[in-house]
């Protein structure tokens, strides 16, 4: 029996033991089974992981950046890549295969549609916040429904932020960590600049 299956027998506690060194391994098979653990895990989670998951899966002296790096040089040609986003990595189907999945019977109907008014509030949102609902009023020159600001709610884009100075307290908004999945951004510095028109 080997040193990682030893480790592996239930413990006199009763629970399993992981083995993240995996020291009975030559450093290539070593290289290898982490490369396949930090996959797997990236594989079965729906939101980015951080570094500071991915190491508890391997060995203390590896690098995750570099176990990454080799990943995605694997992965080049795939229809699929592994990227850095809102702190942590996940897969993404690349932008050349999006009309393919758009086609597929039902996967279509899982991507997120936005009209230009809610497009233009989750900007808004996104830029100013936390920002209340005067404050987008004063951005779009009317009124926005509560109704719009539910949807982008119910979608996860945004949530409730501090209560504005204002009178009354109200509550403002601001984005997510879904918004910056959803947008393939680390965080929102990575905003693109806003171009302001000379009128």
């Amino acid at each position: 029996m080997t040193v990682a299956a030893k480790k592996r027998k239930l413990t006199d506690e009763g629970g399993a033991v992981f083995d993240r060194e995996l020291d009975d391994l030559p450093q290539e098979l070593r290289w290898r089974e982490w490369m396949g653990r930090i996959e797997a895990v990236l594989f079965a989670s729906a939101s980015p992981v951080g570094r500071d998951d991915l190491t508890r899966v391997v060995g203390q002296g590896a690098s995750v950046e570099m176990l990454i790096e080799d990943i995605q040089a694997e992965l080049v040609g795939r229809p699929y890549e592994l990227v850095q986003v809102a702190g942590g990595w996940m897969f993404r189907t690349r932008t050349q295969f999006a009309d393919a999945i758009e086609a597929a019977a039902d996967l279509g109907e899982q991507s997120l549609a936005f009209t230009e008014m809610e497009m233009g509030v989750l900007c808004a949102i996104a830029y100013h916040q936390p920002i209340d609902r005067a404050g987008l009023k004063d951005i779009f020159g009317k009124e926005v429904s509560r109704d719009l600001l539910a949807r982008l709610r119910y979608k996860d884009l945004i949530a409730s932020g501090p209560r504005s100075p204002r009178p009354g307290a109200p509550h403002t908004f601001v984005t997510t960590e879904t918004f910056l999945v959803t947008f393939d951004l680390q965080s929102l510095r990575d905003l693109p600049e806003l171009e302001l028109s000379d009128s």
